[in-house]
């Protein structure tokens, strides 16, 4: 398994950690009732990723899509009810490593029991997943309690998604408290893994109505995916995120964005979209040249996205298991 040398990154994560952070939250939460968390957990995300390395993008988009919507309170691990966040239009089948988080809570339930939310799992997994996959590590902010209502309906309302014009995926990251720098950094999240043709096919063959390919599609690659997702084919076959760079943390994915070789229409929008011009364009230009900023600025915006509205103190509870509330 890769894993980059990207230690020298400590230092900066560590400066940047306590800047803008108002939470309760704290990066020694569990020194004491859980001392073996961080092994415990990072035992189980390296046997995830041995089992299958796109697990690790898998691991690191839960931890997003639980924080998008009320906070990082592990409310998108819920089951039950017609309007829980698994079933919301951007999760639906395609969310998923619910099963490894199964596997960790129960870990650590025998490590520790009653002691770890799977608010504070979630945030632990995704960066150990984004570590063991070659990124950058960060000290992870712990103390998040976990919410006791699973919303759907605010989930399909406030997830950035695959078909958003650049100017909507950059007010929801600003409705959530996020700003510029955390919308091209946190996009960079697809240097790992894959996406299911149905998310893309609108690119390949009439798009936005125009009975042409986007021309923003670099044509090679637009060969190799009309190949793949066929019209009218099955619309979960897969293509890798960031092309001929799948399983490794890295700045590659905009380097591709500059060949126009995102995957995504809301990935190539961050450079060749007219809106691009004046707010996005420039810093992938930089993450592509510059892959010490990439790593430091995806550290600092997942600090400052695990701050989402975190639930702690008596707010929330410690789930027993993760995919239901407490009786």
């Amino acid at each position: 398994m890769k894993r980059g040398c990207s230690c020298y990154i400590w230092g900066m994560s560590m400066l940047v950690l306590f800047l803008g952070v108002r939470s309760q939250l704290t990066t020694d939460f569990y020194n004491t009732t859980c001392p073996n968390l961080f092994k415990v957990v990072r035992r189980q995300v390296q046997n995830a990723l041995m089992n299958e390395m796109r697990m690790g993008a898998s691991l690191l988009r839960l931890h997003f899509h639980d924080c998008f919507v009320n906070g990082c309170d592990g409310s998108i691990l819920l089951d039950g009810g017609n309007d829980i966040e698994k079933l919301a239009g951007p999760n639906l089948n395609s969310v998923r490593g619910f099963e490894v988080i199964d596997t960790i809570k129960s870990s650590v339930e025998a490590a520790c029991s009653g002691v770890v939310s799977c608010a504070d799992i979630l945030a632990i997994t995704a960066r150990d997943a984004v570590f063991l996959s070659g990124g950058p590590f960060w000290n992870v902010l712990l103390g998040r309690r976990d919410g006791t209502i699973s919303n759907g309906t605010l989930a399909s309302q406030v997830l950035p998604t695959p078909f958003d014009p650049l100017n909507t995926i950059i007010s929801k990251f600003t409705n959530a408290g996020l700003n510029l720098t955390d919308v091209v950094a946190l996009s960079g999240a697809h240097t790992i893994g894959r996406g299911r043709c149905v998310l893309f096919s609108n690119r390949l063959f009439n798009f936005s109505g125009t009975g042409s390919p986007d021309p923003t599609l670099d044509t090679s690659m637009l060969s190799d995916l009309q190949s793949l997702c066929p019209q009218n084919g099955d619309g979960n076959t897969t293509a890798p995120l960031d092309r001929n760079s799948i399983d490794l943390f890295d700045n590659h994915y905009f380097k591709n964005l500059l060949n126009s070789k995102g995957l995504l229409s809301s990935d190539q929008i961050l450079f060749s979209s007219d809106e691009a011009v004046s707010t996005t364009k420039a810093l992938v230009q930089t993450y592509s040249n510059n892959s010490a900023l990439f790593f430091a600025d995806f550290a600092n915006s997942m600090i400052r996205m695990g701050n989402i509205n975190p639930k702690t103190g008596s707010d929330g509870e410690i789930r027993n298991t993760c995919r239901a509330i407490n009786s």
